[in-house]
C-alpha cells in the first residue's frame, strides 16, 4: 500500500499520515512511500511503530535525504519519475494532503485504472466547469482510508 503526500506538510498531514502507516502496518501490509520527509516519513513512523515492513522509492541516486523508519529504500535516481515506480508497484494508493509531487501521485494511479486511489485531505480535481472529476474516493479519516485500501 502505498501512502503518498508532501515532504512539508501540516502537523495534521503529519499525524494523519501517522495513523495510516500504523494501521495498515498493524493489518499486515507493507507500507511504500517516496521515502522522504513530512507525509512520507510520517507515515513511515507509524509503520515502523507498529512494527511493519516500510520501502522508500528514492528519487534520487543515492540514499540521501532517505528518513531513518525506512526498513529497506530503492534508490532510482529517476527523479519524479519514480512516482510512477512508487504507485505502480502499490496495491492501493493512500493521498494524505496535497503538493504537485502528490497530484502526479494521484494522477498516475487514477489513470493506471488497477488502483483504489484514496485521498485525505488534498487534492480536488475540478473540470472546467467546477464540475469535480472522478478519482480518489474521498476518506474522512485514517481509518476510513485505510479500511477502503485493504477491501482492494
Amino acid at each position: 500500500m502505498a501512502v503518498c503526500g508532501p515532504s512539508v506538510c501540516t502537523p495534521e498531514e503529519a499525524a494523519a499520515a501517522r495513523s495510516v502507516g500504523e494501521l495498515l502496518a498493524a493489518a499486515g501490509a507493507v507500507v511504500l512511500c517516496g521515502g522522504y520527509g513530512g507525509v512520507m516519513e510520517a507515515a513511515a513512523e507509524g509503520a515502523a511503530r507498529a512494527g511493519g515492513l516500510v520501502i522508500g522509492v528514492l528519487s534520487g541516486a543515492d540514499r540521501t535525504g532517505a528518513n531513518r523508519e525506512l526498513s529497506a529504500a530503492i534508490v532510482t535516481g529517476m527523479g519524479q519519475a519514480r512516482n510512477h515506480v512508487l504507485v505502480a508497484s502499490a496495491d492501493a494508493v493512500i493521498a494524505v494532503g496535497g503538493s504537485w509531487g502528490t497530484l502526479s501521485e494521484v494522477a498516475m494511479a487514477v489513470r493506471s485504472g488497477s488502483t483504489p486511489v484514496i485521498g485525505l485531505g488534498g487534492w480536488r480535481v475540478l473540470d472546467a466547469g467546477g464540475t469535480e472529476l472522478p478519482g480518489p474516493r474521498q476518506a474522512s479519516s485514517p481509518e476510513e482510508a485505510v479500511g477502503w485500501a485493504l477491501e482492494s
